[in-house]
């Protein structure tokens, strides 16, 4: 990708400025966008105004609204963000969905569904965030290893199942404050048995490992982190920031604040490979350390992964114009809004498919009265899944209960004649039956 050509040093045009009134009192943002130089230069100015007096304008209106960061670039410059209207409306958005006592679909009243669908988001960000870093195997082999717990075959779904286990490892320490040895222990799971050198794995760079950011194709380099003798330094100072409180002196939305430690993350790039997997990572755990329980069912690394161009410009466009993280907060705000909005479209689309296996079920009432929820929840899957195969290990995983609980489900299901058991090794699987339907429409005439 290309890398966006940077603005013109505001020190340079302010000393070409001759009618400072032409300039003065602009909109910081463009029709409502708080846009970069590389895409502003590509609009018409406003009449009687060059693009550079015009840029000029809007980045004296911004400097009212830009608040300085305890962090700096690799050049000893702060780090620093504004809140425009678009950022604003977004955190209010988020706040109202995601945190405190909000509604949820009936599907996620109980806690044993609450515990299906979660276990499902985790699965979906462990595989999405891998994919993202370059894992190729696809969502079907990688649910089914991460259901059934098989071994990984490859580098691909070792890097799903360490994903995978990092999403759980963060749930486990969102009431733990985080410390540079957890970040090292959260880098350790993302990358283990998946680095051509095993020692990289919990551990920063050192000073002899320089690396640099490529793009898709490597041939262009789009960053290059700060040297590695910074690194500890850098990492104390991303912890303390992590940890403030809500009362600290200098407040920072806490969606805010989680967005920017994953910047941060990206921005230091302390390992040598695993930074966008553990960026992400703690951004999961800032979340829901401040209470955004909802973040723990929505994947945004989906999200990036069909856009990763505009993910890496985010990046570009706030570190080639004065560190300004603005552009990478609304790229992200955006990102959780969107996870937000498809993990409701999926729970929708779930309790009509529930309600439509229940309201089947119900029309063989000596065959309802016999299911749990957990079955139920199986049939509506194998309804639309003919083949699909279901062991002992799949099912305890996607409902968090014991082996004897989930042994019993399936063996009473096929007893029941809805699925079909064979022998595979020395465990059984259960299979659905491609004519499903029929039987459990068999069922509701008496046949069963």
């Amino acid at each position: 990708m290309k890398i966006p050509l940077s603005p013109p040093p505001l020190v340079g045009l302010l000393e070409q400025i001759k009618e400072f009134e032409k300039v003065l009192g602009r909109d910081p943002l463009i029709e409502g966008r708080y846009l970069h130089w590389d895409q502003l230069r590509h609009r018409e100015p406003p009449e009687g105004l060059s693009h550079e007096e015009w840029w000029t304008g809007i980045k004296l209106a911004r400097k009212g609204w830009l608040k300085m960061l305890p962090f700096e670039d690799k050049h000893g410059h702060h780090m620093q963000f504004a809140l425009p209207d678009p950022v604003q409306r977004a955190i209010h958005n988020i706040d109202r969905q995601s945190a405190g006592s909000v509604a949820m679909p009936k599907p996620l009243v109980s806690e044993e569904e609450r515990d299906r669908y979660l276990v499902s988001s985790l699965i979906e960000e462990a595989i999405t965030s891998s994919q993202l870093e370059g894992a190729s195997t696809t969502q079907e082999v990688a649910k089914d290893m991460l259901r059934s717990g098989r071994k990984p075959r490859d580098r691909s779904e070792q890097m799903i199942l360490n994903n995978f286990r990092v999403m759980q490892a963060v749930r486990a320490l969102k009431d733990e404050v985080l410390t540079p040895g957890r970040v090292l222990e959260i880098h350790r799971i993302v990358t283990e048995d998946t680095l051509e050198d095993a020692s990289a794995a919990g551990r920063m760079r050192k000073p002899g490992e320089r690396i640099k950011v490529m793009d898709a194709r490597h041939s262009t380099v789009l960053h290059e982190p700060p040297d590695a003798v910074s690194l500890p330094e850098r990492l104390e100072r991303l912890c303390d920031f992590a940890n403030d409180s809500e009362a600290s002196e200098s407040f920072v939305h806490p969606v805010v604040r989680a967005i920017l430690l994953h910047f941060m993350l990206g921005y230091d790039h302390p390992f040598v490979d695993g930074n966008g997997r553990a960026a992400r990572a703690l951004f999961y755990w800032s979340m829901a350390r401040s209470g955004y329980w909802l973040m723990e069912y929505v994947s945004i690394s989906r999200l990036l992964k069909n856009a990763p161009a505009q993910y890496a410009r985010a990046y570009l466009y706030s570190e080639t114009d004065d560190n300004d993280t603005t552009y990478f907060l609304i790229h992200q705000l955006d990102v959780i809004e969107k996870a937000i909005d498809a993990l409701h479209a999926y729970l929708i689309r779930k309790t009509h498919e529930q309600a439509a296996a229940e309201t089947l079920l119900r029309q063989a009432p000596r065959l309802s009265d016999q299911l749990n929820h957990r079955q139920v929840a199986l049939l509506s899957h194998a309804l639309r899944h003919a083949g699909h195969a279901y062991t002992v290990a799949s099912h305890r995983r996607s409902h968090q209960v014991t082996p004897q609980t989930a042994r019993t489900d399936l063996l009473d299901l096929a007893d029941l004649g809805l699925l079909e058991k064979a022998k595979r090794g020395r465990a059984f699987v259960f299979y659905a039956p491609t004519e499903l339907r029929h039987r459990i429409e068999t069922a509701a005439q008496g046949g069963v």
